[in-house]
């Protein structure tokens, strides 16, 4: 069994705010809120990268918790937004950390990769072969984002949360994901190859999506997903106390919230101040409502990601902090 026994996060301090996108694209605040709920995002500065933002976000782990690092034995980094392709993400927060035994390893889910990490760290402890997992989740997206296109540019943050697995009383209670690999050309980022499924695409490095096509995929698809999760938990919806989306964009979440008839206000968001940090998103989220004191020891929570693929990851955990 394995339970999380920490977790972290950390936003980098340069703002950009919707101010920001009134001078160089054609839009204005009152737009921007209105379509996505966002206010503001966190984005790097220069000389910061993707493995720095989870370095912070391992140490504010340690301030809450008082955890040490030094005895992890594995460390899955979820990431659309590698430092560079080789060596990976987890390599090198090993070794910025001086963690000396540790397996490393980038998983690429895009948004649903922090879920898919906590799927593979659970299955790590309890095959008994490895005794303390730290679960990355970390992007900067302001790198691959195209603030040309005002389509996408308004909707991307940076940032990094992570969570520590140990053995111990399963937080765990379901897992399901899925994909549907047909939508692959509807959101994509792309270095070299021009096509998906057949379908011509930009090979420019940069965040290219149907907003429309994602949105329609996400709301047909993840409420049904969220139901299907709780019943194989043996729960009904009201046995959850929260359920805690990616953070993709703010009318997604209100979507969600009324396909399932579950409240608003049990839906914890990271998107208005820090915009979509994909892998990032529900860490962000969950430590915004703790910090507000919405989530509290003992919880019943359900995580569920979305993106890129088009692809999902759900979890339904018992709050153990």
């Amino acid at each position: 069994m394995s339970k999380i026994t920490a977790f972290g996060t950390y936003a980098p301090e340069k703002i950009l705010d919707n101010e920001y996108f009134e001078r160089i694209i054609e839009t204005n605040n009152e737009w921007i809120v209105s379509r996505t709920g966002i206010h503001e995002r966190r984005v790097v500065s220069e000389g910061q990268f993707t493995s720095d933002l989870a370095v912070e976000a391992i140490k504010n782990l340690q301030e809450r918790s008082g955890k040490s690092i030094e005895d992890v034995d594995f460390i899955i980094v979820a990431t659309t937004t590698p430092d560079q392709i080789m060596p990976n993400v987890a390599s090198q927060i090993q070794n910025k950390l001086g963690i000396k035994n540790a397996g490393c390893n980038d998983i690429y889910a895009a948004c649903a990769g922090m879920v898919y990490g906590l799927q593979l760290g659970h299955g790590l402890i309890c095959s008994g072969a490895y005794k303390k997992v730290l679960v990355v989740g970390s992007e900067t997206l302001s790198m691959v984002t195209d603030y040309t296109d005002r389509a996408t540019c308004l909707l991307f943050g940076d940032a990094a949360g992570v969570v520590l697995l140990e053995p111990g009383e399963n937080d765990f209670m379901a897992f399901n994901s899925g994909t549907s690999g047909d939508y692959g050309q509807d959101l994509y980022l792309s270095h070299q190859k021009d096509h998906v499924n057949g379908m011509p695409i930009k090979p420019n490095s940069k965040i290219v999506q149907n907003g429309r096509q994602v949105f329609k995929w996400v709301v047909s698809n993840i409420p049904v997903k969220i139901r299907e999760l709780v019943a194989k938990a043996g729960l009904e919806l009201d046995d959850i106390d929260y359920i805690i989306p990616h953070s993709a964009n703010l009318r997604i979440l209100e979507a969600i919230s009324k396909e399932l008839d579950y409240p608003m206000e049990r839906i914890p968001e990271s998107i208005s101040m820090n915009g979509n940090t994909s892998s990032a998103s529900i860490p962000m989220a969950l430590s915004k409502a703790q910090a507000d004191g919405r989530i509290k020891k003992g919880q019943t929570l359900l995580l569920i990601g979305f993106g890129g693929g088009l692809t999902f990851a759900g979890a339904i955990i018992k709050w153990g902090l």
